[in-house]
């Protein structure tokens, strides 16, 4: 058989459109698992599939009739009850940014960061101040950014502290982290009208839950009222957290997923003990 570089071409071009099609879905898919109600319909689709293939290998009739029908109409269904969330993850698609700034932070600039947060929320927490800190991921928070009130500086809790004082202009708006330096403070996120949420947690757990439905990044709460801590991360809520809590979580949630990055751990550790 003799091989010609048009058939060279000809395979090296069915391989490119395979991987561009496989690299479509795996952006669709991780911009999904970033939505918790997207999550919900897919998983409501999955269903709906397995249903149809056990109605036929059953031969359940009146099953398999109502959802041929279910089938046949649902997509419509879909775009036009859901077509926000929908809109949401094209919005996300365009949004991705393929390397997170905090994944190219070295593990002491790392530490650095979550121990200035760690201590400004410290503060907080026992003066009872309000506070909502936002930790941008791979996902830009850049439309969020532009409305917002610019800053721009290194991130110490001393600055963070006196954005979230009280008759500070932007004090009721949330701050937005990227990478190790604020970017603006005083922006707006959508808040969540979930059910699962308790009704006596105030906006800024609604706006943290929100926002992390609908992007990947870290929301931080510090209750006005109580003083108590809270964590958003992909849509669900941990609240009444301790200081370790908090330092723990974002230790895990800002380490690179990488198997090379598993002696960081201990690396970091190490670090925060010595900056106590």
């Amino acid at each position: 058989m003799t091989i010609t570089l048009n058939s060279v071409l000809s395979i090296l071009n069915q391989i490119v459109d395979i991987l561009l099609v496989w690299l479509l879905f795996y952006y669709i898919l991780k911009n999904i698992k970033n939505n918790v109600k997207l999550t919900l319909i897919f998983k409501g689709v999955i269903f709906m599939i397995v249903l149809k293939i056990a109605s036929d290998v059953f031969n359940l009739v009146t099953i398999g009739w109502l959802l041929e029908y279910v089938i046949m109409w649902g997509p419509l269904a879909i775009i036009i009850i859901f077509q926000p969330e929908i809109r949401a993850v094209l919005e996300q698609l365009g949004r991705s940014q393929l390397l997170g700034r905090h994944k190219v932070l070295t593990v002491d600039e790392r530490e650095k960061l979550i121990y200035e947060i760690v201590q400004s929320m410290d503060y907080l927490r026992k003066a009872k101040i309000g506070a909502l800190i936002v930790i941008e991921r791979d996902v830009s928070l850049l439309d969020y950014i532009d409305k917002a009130k610019k800053i721009y500086a290194d991130l110490t809790s001393d600055l963070l502290i006196a954005l979230f004082f009280p008759n500070n202009p932007m004090h009721d708006g949330g701050v937005i982290i990227q990478g190790n330096r604020i970017s603006c403070a005083g922006a707006v996120f959508p808040t969540s009208d979930s059910d699962r949420i308790n009704k006596r947690l105030g906006t800024r757990h609604r706006a943290a839950l929100g926002i992390t439905e609908q992007t990947d990044c870290i929301a931080l709460v510090v209750s006005e009222e109580t003083g108590r801590l809270s964590v958003c991360v992909k849509g669900e809520l941990f609240y009444n957290l301790s200081l370790d809590d908090v330092r723990m979580m974002l230790v895990d949630e800002l380490r690179p997923k990488r198997e090379s990055d598993i002696g960081d751990e201990i690396d970091e550790e190490e670090i925060y003990e010595e900056n106590k």
